[in-house]
């Protein structure tokens, strides 16, 4: 009944000190750790890699930066330890003159790993020069998961400065790919079900049609040692937009049981053009939340992350999507809730600031109704006090999954998008369709539709 299939690109995800509004995964790629003491100085320490782990040579790059003056710390050399499932990978010595450490990443199938650079005579650190960089290739990243990467500074100022417990900072990174797991649906179909977890690898996914909810298992350390340097905990569950019968307007989300917070559980119409998203997203605060709910049970607790999540049948309006420059917000809201044919329906909605959340006022607007990829409706207003309303009655033919489109606001060319899935005999499903290429940097922000229970 099951089966599983893995994609090839992957994604290196820093989960050290991570920023809420890169949560999403689309734009993160430097970390910082700060207010490290260094014989009396303060560093911080930057990691930059890239978004995307999938061509033959990638570059990750770790900066020492003097706090008080702003400039890269001199002379620096790092003592760098990678280790994946509790094995090292490897652990060596890498000098960076002007603080500024580049290390070209090939990863390749061969057996042993081989550094390629010079080596001083001091500690046997890496070094490289534009024309010669140093180079690490061979089993590197291969499989997902969590890797740790420990980092010591062993000299600073002078290269023969050497220190001595100057402290070990830890790193989590992970590597990601997008497994996909066939399911079966109520009338015994196949459906695809795909997940990314920006954490761990996930594992035991299982779709019940019959309670509606999807299940799945990821390895987590809940020990104070792992919750003190994990930011976040992010993952996906993808399905189809067209698989009726587990679409909803909202989602309820639990882990080992325990309900996560609304504000955990975003959905995200817009980034996959076929494909539903629903992100759990679960910051520090949220994950010892949990903790202190299982340690309630006088039970050990576990060695993982058991998840659910359970499609709802409650909206709550207005809806909200924001343009892709992030310009402009749309509020919307339909009445009546239960959109059926032949019943006259106002959609109504509010054209606003995006950044600022004000109405604004003599808005122009084309508002746009789109079944099947055709268009069924189309008609242009203005919003004069920055509300307005548009009234459309479905014909009998016209059901099923519906974009509510807003082209043109204000005459600038932005859009955005809403849906909704007209079914008559089990009334309507709504959705919605995120109006932006920019999934990642609006989450935490509020800017994401948050469908709560009522």
């Amino acid at each position: 009944m099951l089966s599983l299939k893995k994609f090839s690109v992957i994604v290196l995800v820093m989960c050290l000190v991570f920023p809420a509004s890169n949560v999403y995964g689309h734009g993160f790629g430097i970390e910082t750790i700060s207010a490290i003491d260094v014989q009396g100085k303060n560093l911080s320490i930057s990691v930059e890699m890239p978004m995307y782990f999938e061509n033959a040579q990638e570059q990750i790059t770790i900066t020492a930066t003097e706090d008080k003056t702003k400039e890269n710390a001199k002379n620096v050399t790092f003592l760098i330890g990678l280790f994946h499932e509790n094995e090292m990978i490897f652990r060596n010595y890498f000098f960076a003159d002007d603080g500024v450490l580049k290390i070209k990443v090939n990863p390749t199938q061969d057996e042993k790993i081989t550094i390629h650079g010079e080596q001083d005579s001091l500690l046997g650190a890496w070094h490289g020069t534009e024309s010669n960089p140093i180079e690490i290739t061979g089993p590197l990243f291969t499989s997902s998961g969590m890797y740790n990467f420990e980092i010591e500074i062993r000299t600073i100022d002078e290269p023969t400065n050497i220190i001595e417990n100057a402290g070990v900072y830890n790193a989590d990174l992970s590597l990601i790919e997008t497994v996909s797991f066939m399911q079966k649906d109520s009338e015994n179909n196949d459906v695809e079900f795909r997940s990314k977890s920006y954490f761990d690898s996930i594992s035991n996914f299982k779709y019940d049609y019959e309670a509606k909810q999807v299940t799945f298992e990821m390895p987590f350390d809940w020990s104070e040692k792992q919750l003190s340097h994990v930011s976040v905990v992010h993952v996906e569950t993808h399905f189809p937009k067209d698989f009726v019968e587990f679409l909803s307007p909202s989602y309820s989300a639990y882990v080992n049981d325990i309900e996560l917070f609304k504000s955990s559980v975003s959905v995200d119409d817009y980034t996959e053009d076929h494909e539903r998203i629903v992100h759990l997203v679960m910051l520090e605060d949220h994950l010892r939340f949990l903790k202190n709910e299982m340690k309630k049970n006088d039970e050990p607790l576990p060695d993982n992350m058991s998840f659910r999540i359970s499609a709802s049948t409650d909206t709550a309006f207005p809806l909200e999507a924001y343009t892709k420059s992030e310009d402009f917000k749309v509020n919307l809201s339909w009445d009546p809730v239960e959109v059926e044919p032949g019943v006259d329906t106002n959609f109504i909605f509010t054209i606003r600031d995006g950044r600022t959340n004000d109405p604004l006022r003599n808005s122009d607007y084309t508002f746009v109704l789109i079944q099947n990829g055709k268009e069924i409706h189309r008609v242009s207003g203005s919003a004069q006090v920055g509300g307005e309303f548009e009234k459309f009655t479905f014909a009998e033919d016209q059901t099923g999954p519906t974009i509510i489109k807003f082209e043109n606001i204000r005459n600038t060319g932005q859009e955005t998008e809403f849906a909704l899935v007209v079914v008559p005999e089990f009334g309507t499903v709504a959705m919605i369709i995120l109006a932006v290429a920019m999934i990642g940097t609006i989450a935490l922000r509020g800017k994401y539709p948050t469908l709560s229970l009522s």
